[in-house]
């Protein structure tokens, strides 16, 4: 099926000249590495590039996205179909070793970001630019859409002193930025001194959120399992370090929240009264299976995102902050 905004894996994939014929490649993806057809990247890279590509790299969360906690690490694997290791980068290293950069030729980026400074992605990215600047290997990104549009943005940016793999630079919680548009950034605001090399996507345009693009959503981490759960995540996200549950151990999670002891009703009315555009909210009690108040009845309310260019979710959960305290 022709879509109108091709990938830059897919404009790769057309436009074999853009890489060298010769050159062993690396490639970093996770299972949402896709294209229009849902194949993996490292299918497609690998047929258009016979015999080129030598290593699989993976972010949080694994290859498959199968690691559900945010603190579990993966190990390294293999890709049996086409029998190429896969190294993880959330492990006992956050990037790429000397040793598995030094028989590369170039390293390929291929990750589907979700719009929010939390998501490590970025950071991933970050260390790996930061490593292929030491081992003199050219980075090059193959981009994709950012699923919240690249118009919004939204949140404070980081207090300095307190960078860490949940936020490496002074970005806006939402930030309205690609993958490559963020992969120049912070090669030039950080000073990496990477080769920084782009596949754009064509078609895109800024305006454009997620379901503008008639596209299938694979879930890029467990808990990111719908589009609509990025549109609450910058916003939601916050209630991890809270005595709230964001849902996770539910079948939405971010898309739900609340806690014993809540009263439905109650929240529900006094959100209504700082009525936030875009998102409709219905009572709830759930019970989460893991993390927090797992096997315990929470009170709470379920976010349905409704027009989605209308949502800001981070200004939404400083309501509701506001409504539970």
């Amino acid at each position: 099926m022709a879509t109108r905004v091709q990938f830059g894996l897919e404009v790769l994939a057309r436009n074999r000249g853009l890489l060298p014929s010769q050159g062993r490649l690396g490639l970093l993806l996770n299972q949402a590495s896709v294209d229009h057809q849902l194949r993996l990247a490292c299918d497609v890279l690998a047929e258009a590039f016979p015999g080129q590509l030598q290593r699989l790299f993976s972010p949080q969360h694994g290859f498959w996205s199968e690691q559900q906690a945010n603190m579990i690490e993966s190990q390294d694997a293999c890709y049996e179909p086409l029998q190429l290791p896969v190294c993880s980068l959330y492990s006992h290293t956050r990037r790429p070793t000397q040793q598995q950069l030094q028989d590369l030729d170039l390293l390929l980026i291929d990750l589907q970001d979700v719009g929010t400074r939390v998501y490590t992605f970025v950071w991933t990215m970050l260390e790996c630019l930061r490593a292929c600047a030491e081992a003199g290997v050219p980075v090059c990104i193959l981009d994709r859409p950012n699923p919240l549009g690249g118009l919004v943005v939204e949140g404070p940016l980081i207090v300095p002193g307190f960078q860490s793999f949940v936020g490496n630079a002074s970005i806006p919680m939402r930030h309205g930025l690609t993958m490559a548009e963020l992969a120049l950034l912070l090669n030039h605001e950080l000073q990496v001194g990477a080769d920084v090399r782009v596949i754009p996507m064509s078609g895109w345009q800024r305006t454009d959120l997620w379901p503008a693009l008639q596209r299938e959503w694979v879930p890029p981490s467990p808990n990111v399992p719908r589009w609509e759960t990025c549109f609450v995540y910058p916003g939601q996200v916050l209630l991890e370090g809270l005595s709230l549950s964001e849902g996770r151990g539910t079948t939405r999670p971010f898309e739900i929240c609340g806690a014993p002891g809540i009263e439905p009703e109650r929240l529900l009315a006094q959100l209504n009264q700082r009525s936030q555009p875009g998102l409709t909210c219905r009572v709830l009690r759930f019970r989460p299976t893991f993390d927090k108040f797992a096997g315990q009845v929470c009170g709470g309310v379920a976010l349905h995102v409704r027009q989605p260019e209308l949502v800001r979710s981070f200004h939404w959960t400083l309501c509701l902050l506001q409504a539970v305290h």
